[in-house]
């Protein structure tokens, strides 16, 4: 390390000597893998966004058995990003670093990786020709800027970016592997797949964790930890968490050993948590959604729906609309917030709006109503509330909510609801009860 960068270092409060040669001695000696994730970008350390890539990458660690035990983020300065990684190289045995490989003045994860390690960037020909092949595709001149993105670091595997210019790299210094990936989430995401995972899979073995997510709507955390109880009993409480977020939870299982033990240890898992819990469980895996469930149960039954909201503002109709092809089910919304419209566009009763007001059962009954009348729907399913912050009274305090199904030829449900929060999150508690109600009416009639 050349005196002027060892000068840079002492700045930050730390010699080399003091960064380099202590933790030499801490990395044990354990059979399972244990890494760190290095995000680059001083805009990580504002308000205006989040850090989602050392998700992305965090999971894939767990998926195989890889203990993370160190999550950092750094500015755009060289002499940030080396110290950090000097440190978290000599802790660990594999780093992860995101960002700072794109082709402007402040991507500078390649420069500080070459000063932590001491080897030099060396321009590579074929990536370069690979660059301008790319602009000439698109029909473009490859502007100077991106020709650093074909400098790798000398002794680095480069990793191949399918979804961009920037190409990843894999390194091997003093028993710890460090991987260099693009800070832009869709290439992260493609390189994850293609480079990190393939490489985590040689070296799992028995310590290869697969997982499977249960998905659980308008059930307290509390109330669900109290369901959940015999399964903790059951089986090891570490194979068992909790995610919780307003109306949905999610239940994460996961599993060791060879592929047959995992299954059937995930299966008796689900099993007997689907039986605790019963309806409430909507669907399995990370990805679903409430509204995705709510789209299959609608297309496989040739149900369609409209809606008539109020509070809500069209949040119920904008969540029912988020699945492709939701035209084949979806006909259409109305959102009626004055008493006048809910007369002119719903029928709405006048009476029932003076004797019950308009956050009432009656009311809400006869929005449904409407809405398969005027739109010409299967159902109707409605919602009309307090959401606040003003607007309360004793009788329906901020938060009240009623939510109403019916159709030509079914029996009208009806749920009056005392949601916790500010308005956004009664508004969204409101449409996701909603959803779950037309869930459970179109599963009660059979429909899977």
């Amino acid at each position: 390390m050349d005196p002027a960068w060892a000068c840079q270092l002492e700045i930050f409060g730390a010699t080399p000597v003091q960064l380099l040669l202590p933790l030499c001695q801490v990395r044990p000696n354990m059979h399972r893998m244990r890494a760190g994730i290095l995000a680059v970008g001083t805009e990580l350390l504002g308000t205006d966004r989040l850090d989602t890539n050392s998700l992305l990458l965090t999971g894939a660690l767990q998926r195989f058995g890889v203990e993370v035990v160190r999550k950092s983020v750094v500015r755009d300065i060289e002499v940030d990003i080396a110290a950090a990684l000097i440190r978290m190289i000599a802790e660990l045995d594999l780093v992860l670093v995101t960002g700072g490989l794109g082709p402007t003045s402040d991507d500078l994860t390649r420069e500080a990786t070459s000063r932590a390690l001491n080897l030099p960037l060396v321009q590579n020909a074929e990536l370069l020709a690979d660059l301008q092949a790319r602009f000439e595709k698109w029909g473009q001149i490859m502007p100077p800027s991106n020709v650093s993105q074909a400098a790798v670091i000398s002794g680095a595997e480069v990793l191949a970016n399918r979804r961009g210019t920037a190409p990843g790299m894999r390194l091997e210094d003093d028993g710890c592997t460090l991987f260099l990936f693009p800070g832009v989430p869709s290439e992260l995401e493609g390189l994850i797949g293609s480079s990190l995972e393939p490489w985590l899979e040689s070296r799992a073995g028995q310590l290869q964790i697969e997982t499977r997510v249960l998905r659980i709507a308008c059930v307290s955390e509390s109330a669900l930890e109290d369901k959940l109880a015999p399964a903790y009993a059951e089986f090891d409480r570490h194979n068992i968490s909790v995610l919780s977020s307003p109306g949905d939870i999610q239940v994460h299982l996961s599993a060791t050993g060879d592929p047959e033990e995992r299954q059937e240890l995930l299966d008796a898992m689900a099993q007997r948590i689907g039986v605790l819990v019963g309806d409430a469980l909507y669907a399995t895996g990370q990805k679903a959604s409430l509204e995705g469930r709510v789209a299959e149960l609608l297309m496989a039954s040739g149900t369609t729906v409209s809606t008539a909201e109020s509070c809500t503002a069209g949040l119920m109709a904008e969540r029912l609309t988020r699945i492709a092809g939701s035209s084949d089910y979806f006909v259409g919304g109305v959102v009626v917030y004055s008493n006048r419209l809910k007369e002119r566009l719903l029928g709405v009763s006048p009476s029932s709006l003076e004797r019950y007001g308009a956050v009432s059962r009656e009311v809400v009954l006869e929005m449904a109503a409407g809405a398969v009348e005027q739109l010409g729907s299967d159902l109707g399913i409605a919602i009309s509330g307090v959401a606040g912050p003003g607007g309360g009274t004793q009788e329906k305090p901020v938060g009240t909510i009623h939510v109403a199904i019916t159709g030509n030829e079914s029996e009208a449900i009806h749920r009056e609801l005392h949601l916790p929060g500010g308005r956004r999150r009664v508004r969204w508690l409101a449409s996701q009860w909603a959803l779950d109600l037309l869930r459970r009416r179109l599963q009660s009639v059979g429909v899977r």
